[in-house]
């Protein structure tokens, strides 16, 4: 398998290629939806809620926070997460741009 030459694309693909190669784990998505209901920060209960291993979920954690897609504030002895608004907008962003060109060109579908 070859090396993937991320210099060939611009950078703001590159963002975007890592925001959803880290939401492409069904945990991580959960872990994004609990925040998300939640409407707050979340410290301690993602371990209850979400049926995986605490090291498990910290994985995910800093998958997610790694791009930027949630941030945590050491909050005592533990670390209370929330989704990161702006880069979650970004993506948000992103991929409404791209169904919007579909939508445009959906009369020159090729594989209708």
């Amino acid at each position: 398998m070859g090396i993937t030459k991320t210099a060939h694309y611009t950078e703001f693909q590159n963002e975007i290629s890592l925001l959803l190669k880290a939401i492409g784990h069904p945990a991580r998505l959960a872990i994004l939806e609990l925040l998300v209901r939640r409407k707050t920060c979340i410290c301690g209960d993602i371990v209850d809620e979400i049926n995986l291993a605490q090291p498990t979920i910290s994985q995910h954690l800093k998958a997610l926070k790694e791009v930027g897609l949630i941030q945590g504030s050491i909050e005592g002895k533990s670390i209370c997460y929330c989704i990161n608004l702006e880069v979650f907008q970004q993506l948000v962003a992103y991929l409404n741009q791209m169904n919007e060109k579909i939508a445009l060109n959906q009369s020159n579908a090729c594989c209708s």
